[in-house]
């Protein structure tokens, strides 16, 4: 079994992985009966994770087909994970300011895989995957154009239905717009810093062991021309 193939499975088992923490976190939600559980697809973490299913499962499918990726999968998959990262650095703040001001916030093991396991070992996976592309420098910027639609969404529907996926999109939870824009700031540039960091990584060579062996001739390369086999012979015998 090759490097590429197994790579190609990891992918498939980190799709499936990822559905079935989906499906029992939103299961988990509905039995609170709370309208922060109604909301399940409002929050980005969820969308984003729906968006990894589908490419994850992309991925393997053409992990086990091609010796290489296309680029634009590596370009979407680097986005994914700077928006599934991000958002689980920011779940593991607020469960820590949580902590210190003594609010309950339960984390069940669909929470812990969403926001932490899968992306943290998705990211290596991806990095180290023989295939993968470099991704261009441009991706940073762009991985920023969803959170932002993301938030000026939730910035129209929440006062329609008196709920924000995160406190501090809520006026109610913040002392001003001061601390608005500080917090939201702090959330873009931790999205740009995670891009970078991605797009860094992207560039890194790949282990020996698992790169893909360069091919040995171009079949579609055009035959020399009589005039370039005469230049050839009449060079070798110098």
């Amino acid at each position: 079994m090759t490097a590429r193939t197994v790579f190609g499975l990891l992918r498939l088992s980190a799709a499936a992985l990822c559905l079935v923490a989906l499906i029992h976190r939103l299961a988990w939600g509905l039995a609170s009966y709370t309208i922060a559980s109604q909301n399940f697809f409002a929050y980005l973490t969820n969308q984003s994770n729906i968006a990894f299913v589908v490419l994850l499962a992309i991925g393997g499918v053409i992990a086990l087909q091609r010796d290489r990726d296309p680029r634009w999968l590596t370009v979407a998959l680097a986005m994914v994970l700077t928006w599934t990262i991000t958002a689980g650095l920011v779940f593991a703040l607020l469960v820590w300011q949580a902590g210190i001001r003594g609010i309950r916030i339960d984390v069940p093991w669909s929470d812990q895989v969403l926001h932490f396991w899968l992306p943290a070992c998705t990211a290596i996976a991806w990095a180290l995957s023989p295939g993968h592309r470099s991704v261009p420098w441009r991706v940073i910027p762009a991985t920023l154009v969803y959170p932002l639609v993301w938030g000026a969404f939730t910035m129209i529907r929440g006062p329609l239905i008196g709920w924000y996926p995160y406190y501090f999109l809520d006026p109610r939870q913040v002392s001003g717009p001061a601390e608005f824009l500080t917090s939201s700031g702090i959330a873009l540039a931790t999205f740009a810093v995670v891009a970078t960091v991605l797009v860094l990584i992207s560039r890194m060579p790949v282990p020996k062991r698992l790169r893909l062996p360069e091919p040995a001739s171009t079949p579609d390369e055009d035959p020399p021309s009589a005039q370039q086999r005469v230049l050839a012979e009449a060079t070798a015998r110098r």
